[in-house]
Protein backbone atom coordinates (compact mmCIF):
# COMPACT_ATOMS: atom_id res chain seq x y z
CA UNK A 1 0.00 0.00 0.00
CA UNK A 2 0.78 3.34 -0.53
CA UNK A 3 1.09 6.19 2.37
CA UNK A 4 1.09 9.35 1.48
CA UNK A 5 0.98 12.43 3.87
CA UNK A 6 0.24 16.18 2.66
CA UNK A 7 1.32 18.53 5.41
CA UNK A 8 -0.16 21.59 3.64
CA UNK A 9 0.67 25.21 5.28
CA UNK A 10 1.64 23.17 8.54
CA UNK A 11 4.61 22.15 10.01
CA UNK A 12 7.78 24.02 10.29
CA UNK A 13 11.72 22.86 9.09
CA UNK A 14 12.41 21.78 12.50
CA UNK A 15 9.56 19.93 13.01
CA UNK A 16 9.75 18.36 9.97
CA UNK A 17 13.07 16.96 10.81
CA UNK A 18 11.51 15.78 13.96
CA UNK A 19 8.71 13.76 12.31
CA UNK A 20 10.96 12.10 9.13
CA UNK A 21 13.09 10.84 12.40
CA UNK A 22 10.35 9.21 13.94
CA UNK A 23 8.41 8.06 10.98
CA UNK A 24 11.88 6.33 9.71
CA UNK A 25 12.06 4.67 13.08
CA UNK A 26 8.52 3.59 13.00
CA UNK A 27 8.42 2.15 9.48
CA UNK A 28 11.91 0.80 9.38
CA UNK A 29 10.39 -2.90 8.77
CA UNK A 30 7.35 -1.97 6.77
CA UNK A 31 6.85 -3.13 3.16
CA UNK A 32 4.66 -0.03 2.60
CA UNK A 33 5.42 2.89 0.63
CA UNK A 34 6.14 6.44 1.86
CA UNK A 35 5.68 10.06 0.82
CA UNK A 36 5.96 13.11 2.99
CA UNK A 37 4.79 16.32 1.69
CA UNK A 38 5.94 19.35 3.97
CA UNK A 39 5.78 22.81 3.40
CA UNK A 40 8.46 24.28 0.80
CA UNK A 41 9.91 25.63 3.31
CA UNK A 42 10.77 22.56 5.20
CA UNK A 43 12.13 20.89 2.10
CA UNK A 44 14.85 18.72 2.79
CA UNK A 45 17.27 16.38 1.13
CA UNK A 46 16.55 12.44 3.01
CA UNK A 47 17.71 9.36 2.17
CA UNK A 48 15.43 6.43 3.51
CA UNK A 49 12.55 4.77 3.19
CA UNK A 50 10.54 7.91 3.40
CA UNK A 51 10.28 9.82 -0.06
CA UNK A 52 10.12 13.52 0.08
CA UNK A 53 8.01 15.52 -2.23
CA UNK A 54 6.90 18.77 -3.19
CA UNK A 55 3.75 20.34 -2.79
CA UNK A 56 3.85 22.61 -5.63
CA UNK A 57 6.83 23.96 -8.13
CA UNK A 58 6.56 26.30 -11.37
CA UNK A 59 6.79 24.27 -14.56
CA UNK A 60 11.00 26.15 -15.01
CA UNK A 61 14.10 25.61 -14.04
CA UNK A 62 14.51 29.21 -13.09
CA UNK A 63 13.22 32.59 -14.21
CA UNK A 64 11.22 35.23 -12.50
CA UNK A 65 7.98 33.88 -10.70
CA UNK A 66 7.89 35.74 -7.40
CA UNK A 67 7.02 33.61 -4.95
CA UNK A 68 7.30 29.69 -6.88
CA UNK A 69 10.29 27.51 -6.74
CA UNK A 70 11.60 25.76 -9.76
CA UNK A 71 13.62 22.61 -10.66
CA UNK A 72 16.87 24.65 -9.72
CA UNK A 73 15.20 24.55 -5.99
CA UNK A 74 14.04 21.34 -5.89
CA UNK A 75 17.35 19.93 -7.05
CA UNK A 76 19.09 21.38 -4.69
CA UNK A 77 17.26 19.06 -2.07
CA UNK A 78 17.10 16.12 -4.53
CA UNK A 79 13.23 16.44 -4.62
CA UNK A 80 11.98 14.17 -7.65
CA UNK A 81 8.64 14.05 -6.18
CA UNK A 82 5.55 16.25 -6.65
CA UNK A 83 2.23 16.75 -5.96
CA UNK A 84 0.05 18.24 -9.18
CA UNK A 85 -3.46 19.00 -9.64
CA UNK A 86 -4.39 19.11 -5.88
CA UNK A 87 -8.11 21.12 -5.55
CA UNK A 88 -7.22 23.37 -3.32
CA UNK A 89 -4.84 24.72 -6.14
CA UNK A 90 -7.43 24.47 -8.72
CA UNK A 91 -10.10 26.31 -6.46
CA UNK A 92 -8.18 28.60 -4.16
CA UNK A 93 -5.23 29.53 -6.88
CA UNK A 94 -7.18 29.30 -9.90
CA UNK A 95 -4.78 26.77 -11.70
CA UNK A 96 -6.86 25.63 -14.98
CA UNK A 97 -6.30 22.21 -16.72
CA UNK A 98 -4.07 24.01 -19.27
CA UNK A 99 -1.88 24.85 -16.87
CA UNK A 100 -2.03 22.32 -14.80
CA UNK A 101 -1.08 19.61 -17.92
CA UNK A 102 1.89 22.04 -18.46
CA UNK A 103 3.24 21.52 -15.01
CA UNK A 104 2.36 17.76 -15.89
CA UNK A 105 4.23 17.73 -18.95
CA UNK A 106 7.59 19.18 -17.64
CA UNK A 107 7.95 17.22 -14.26
CA UNK A 108 7.30 14.23 -16.47
CA UNK A 109 9.45 15.53 -18.79
CA UNK A 110 12.56 15.64 -16.16
CA UNK A 111 11.44 12.06 -14.50
CA UNK A 112 9.55 12.69 -11.40
CA UNK A 113 7.32 10.94 -9.54
CA UNK A 114 4.12 12.83 -9.93
CA UNK A 115 0.84 12.01 -7.31
CA UNK A 116 -1.85 13.65 -9.86
CA UNK A 117 -4.88 14.79 -7.89
CA UNK A 118 -8.46 14.79 -9.43
CA UNK A 119 -11.71 15.37 -7.63
CA UNK A 120 -15.22 16.78 -8.02
CA UNK A 121 -17.33 19.46 -6.03
CA UNK A 122 -20.44 18.82 -4.04
CA UNK A 123 -22.54 20.03 -6.37
CA UNK A 124 -21.25 17.52 -9.21
CA UNK A 125 -21.67 15.03 -6.44
CA UNK A 126 -24.98 15.59 -5.65
CA UNK A 127 -26.39 15.27 -9.77
CA UNK A 128 -25.28 12.07 -10.81
CA UNK A 129 -22.17 9.37 -10.73
CA UNK A 130 -22.15 9.52 -14.59
CA UNK A 131 -22.08 13.54 -14.09
CA UNK A 132 -18.74 13.32 -11.17
CA UNK A 133 -17.38 10.53 -14.03
CA UNK A 134 -17.50 12.94 -17.06
CA UNK A 135 -16.10 16.06 -14.46
CA UNK A 136 -13.70 13.39 -13.32
CA UNK A 137 -12.34 12.46 -16.87
CA UNK A 138 -11.95 15.91 -17.58
CA UNK A 139 -9.29 16.19 -15.42
CA UNK A 140 -7.44 13.62 -17.39
CA UNK A 141 -7.48 16.14 -20.21
CA UNK A 142 -3.70 16.77 -21.81
CA UNK A 143 -2.13 14.28 -18.84
CA UNK A 144 -0.36 11.67 -20.04
CA UNK A 145 -1.84 9.06 -18.38
CA UNK A 146 0.55 6.05 -19.16
CA UNK A 147 3.53 8.13 -17.78
CA UNK A 148 5.24 5.27 -16.05
CA UNK A 149 6.04 6.96 -12.31
CA UNK A 150 2.20 8.49 -12.15
CA UNK A 151 0.24 7.76 -9.35
CA UNK A 152 -3.18 9.37 -9.14
CA UNK A 153 -5.18 10.68 -6.22
CA UNK A 154 -9.13 10.60 -6.10
CA UNK A 155 -9.78 13.54 -3.33
CA UNK A 156 -13.45 14.57 -3.68
CA UNK A 157 -13.91 18.37 -2.66
CA UNK A 158 -16.74 18.00 -0.58
CA UNK A 159 -14.84 15.32 1.95
CA UNK A 160 -11.39 17.37 2.44
CA UNK A 161 -10.84 18.25 5.64
CA UNK A 162 -14.58 18.15 6.34
CA UNK A 163 -14.73 15.20 8.48
CA UNK A 164 -16.99 13.65 6.09
CA UNK A 165 -15.45 11.20 4.16
CA UNK A 166 -16.75 9.31 0.47
CA UNK A 167 -19.40 5.99 1.33
CA UNK A 168 -17.55 2.62 0.94
CA UNK A 169 -19.68 2.15 -2.10
CA UNK A 170 -19.25 6.12 -3.56
CA UNK A 171 -15.63 5.55 -3.29
CA UNK A 172 -15.49 2.02 -4.72
CA UNK A 173 -17.21 2.79 -8.07
CA UNK A 174 -15.46 5.82 -8.72
CA UNK A 175 -12.19 4.09 -8.33
CA UNK A 176 -13.59 1.50 -10.30
CA UNK A 177 -14.37 4.30 -13.05
CA UNK A 178 -10.99 5.97 -12.80
CA UNK A 179 -9.38 2.87 -13.41
CA UNK A 180 -11.14 2.25 -16.83
CA UNK A 181 -9.56 6.01 -17.46
CA UNK A 182 -6.32 5.69 -16.26
CA UNK A 183 -5.14 2.16 -14.99
CA UNK A 184 -2.67 3.35 -12.49
CA UNK A 185 -1.75 3.32 -8.54
CA UNK A 186 -5.02 5.10 -6.75
CA UNK A 187 -4.94 6.51 -3.84
CA UNK A 188 -7.95 7.71 -1.82
CA UNK A 189 -8.38 11.12 0.09
CA UNK A 190 -10.26 13.13 2.09
CA UNK A 191 -11.08 12.92 5.73
CA UNK A 192 -8.95 9.91 6.20
CA UNK A 193 -8.32 8.86 9.65
CA UNK A 194 -8.21 5.96 12.06
CA UNK A 195 -11.61 5.23 12.47
CA UNK A 196 -12.32 4.88 8.48
CA UNK A 197 -9.00 3.81 7.10
CA UNK A 198 -9.52 -0.05 7.90
CA UNK A 199 -12.50 -0.22 5.66
CA UNK A 200 -11.15 2.30 2.93
CA UNK A 201 -7.98 -0.13 2.29
CA UNK A 202 -10.02 -3.00 2.01
CA UNK A 203 -12.30 -1.33 -0.87
CA UNK A 204 -11.39 -3.01 -4.75
CA UNK A 205 -9.30 -0.53 -6.47
CA UNK A 206 -7.62 1.84 -3.79
CA UNK A 207 -3.79 1.03 -3.67
CA UNK A 208 -3.38 3.46 -0.60
CA UNK A 209 -4.52 7.09 1.09
CA UNK A 210 -3.27 10.42 0.58
CA UNK A 211 -3.98 11.94 3.91
CA UNK A 212 -4.27 15.43 5.30
CA UNK A 213 -4.87 16.91 8.91
CA UNK A 214 -4.44 12.79 10.04
CA UNK A 215 -0.89 12.96 9.41
CA UNK A 216 0.22 15.71 11.05
CA UNK A 217 1.51 13.56 13.84
CA UNK A 218 4.05 10.45 13.00
CA UNK A 219 2.84 8.35 15.33
CA UNK A 220 -0.63 8.79 14.04
CA UNK A 221 0.32 8.45 10.43
CA UNK A 222 1.96 5.40 11.19
CA UNK A 223 -1.12 3.86 13.04
CA UNK A 224 -3.10 4.34 10.10
CA UNK A 225 -0.92 1.43 7.97
CA UNK A 226 -1.94 -1.24 10.69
Amino acid sequence: MIFAANFKTNHTRTSTKEYLATLESLAQNSSDEFYLFPPLSALQSHIGKITIGSQNAYPTKKGAFTGEIGLEQLKEFEIRTILIGHSERRVLLSESQDFIAKKFDFFKNNGFKIIYCIGEPLEIREEDELKVIEFLAEQFNGIDTSYENLIVAYEPIWAIGTGVSATNEQIASTHQAIKTICDKPLLYGGSVNAANIKDILKIPNVDGVLVGSASLDPQNFFSLTK
